[in-house]
């Protein structure tokens, strides 16, 4: 027998109470409070939903260790606040009795989420108000059957972290590895045996056959529909057919890097006017310059403004090393195995992580059903 069970037949054999949660429970709106009046040398968060502050004050109004749920907007989110801060008037927080465990409070609400998320207002913007939240109804134990639970589940939680942060370890492992045998595979420093050739000398731009449709236009389909960072809808037709380079033309990406600049298409598809197109001979050339553009800096390239923007007379400018054929498939085979597995990993992880977060719901939501006392 574990140690819950023995508690529970110890405390409440026969079953536990349940009670609506303002029976118990203080629920009690923040103070209004902007961002404009936050205090840049503030010690306490201001919470306005959710755990990240939207800025810091001078002053506290809640007590650490509380329960909030947001009121506005994204009503209806459940979050477990560990240190003082500054409640405003979008949140508000919950203040059981002393007879129960704030974290035991956190853990049942939090399994509730969704049936607190149902009772925002309908019309306008997403409200909650706190008559509605101190009618939902929740099991109530002896507060040592409570601290087994909060006990078990924070150690539960902690090892999820613990998981999710291996993980997280590992692809940053693999990624390290990857942007260094890319960075020295494509290092042709001192080489003569290297010809140096603009980029609109090893491939036909395509961009004149580019056409972009405005979403309420788009007849829904099965063909991909392309813009500056990869897939953007799935239309009826096609533009292109074949094996083609798209290579962002503007936005944000192009200084940042969050994602590929240059990517492949393959087969029927749809490209508008956020990508160049290239199309190439050789299917090697084609991904040898994929990645050698995902690389490189390309800001000296890219025209200043509000928009950054990689022009196809820039694009075309860009100088690219061709070693021979053979060494350019010598490279991609290389780097083809080394993206493959860091795809596999960041394909994996999200997946991983769901499934952990699945197992850990299935496991709270057990520890907290009880018979009702009768």
């Amino acid at each position: 027998m574990s140690r819950l069970e023995q508690l529970i037949q110890q405390y409440c054999p026969d079953g536990v109470e349940y009670k609506y949660l303002g029976e118990f429970c203080e629920i009690k709106t923040g103070k209004g409070i902007t961002k404009k009046d936050s205090d840049e040398n503030g010690n306490y968060p201001i919470i306005s939903g959710g755990i990240t502050p939207m800025g810091y004050y001078h002053t506290f109004n809640r007590e650490g260790n509380t329960v909030t749920i947001s009121r506005v907007g994204n009503a209806g989110l459940v979050s477990f606040i560990d240190k003082r801060f500054y409640l405003n008037d979008k949140c508000f927080s919950v203040i059981p009795s002393d007879d129960t465990n704030t974290k035991f409070l956190y853990y049942v609400l939090s399994a509730r989420e969704n049936e607190i998320k149902g009772m925002q207002s309908e019309g306008g913007v997403p409200t909650i108000n706190t008559q509605k939240v101190g009618s939902i109804v929740i099991p109530v134990p002896p507060l040592p059957v409570q601290e087994e639970i909060v006990r078990i589940l924070d150690t539960f939680a902690e090892l999820q972290a613990e998981l999710q942060a291996e993980l997280q370890a590992e692809l940053q492992k693999r990624l390290q590895q990857y942007n260094y045998y890319r960075d020295n595979l494509l290092s042709f420093e001192g080489r003569t045996d290297v010809e140096w050739k603009k980029l609109g000398e090893m491939g036909v731009n395509l961009d004149r056959k580019r056409k972009p449709i405005t979403a309420s236009k788009r007849e829904a389909g099965d063909i991909p529909y392309y813009g500056a960072s990869g897939i953007v809808d799935y239309v009826k037709g096609y533009l292109f057919d074949g094996d083609y380079l798209l290579v962002s033309e503007d936005g944000a990406n192009l200084l940042t890097r969050t994602y590929p600049i240059a990517f492949s298409i393959h087969g029927k598809t749809w490209v508008n006017n956020h990508a160049h197109i290239i199309e190439f001979k050789e299917r090697t050339t084609r991904k040898y310059v994929e990645y050698y553009l995902n690389s490189i800096d390309l800001s000296p390239w890219i025209s200043a403004g509000a928009q950054p923007k990689l022009t196809q007379d820039n694009l075309n400018r860009i100088t690219i090393p061709v070693p021979s054929l053979e060494e350019q498939q010598k490279i991609v085979d290389i780097l083809d195995r080394f993206s493959t597995l860091t795809t596999d990993i960041t394909a994996g992880l999200p997946a991983e992580i769901e499934a952990r977060r699945k197992q850990y719901e299935y496991y709270r939501d057990q520890l907290l059903t009880f018979k009702q006392k009768a």
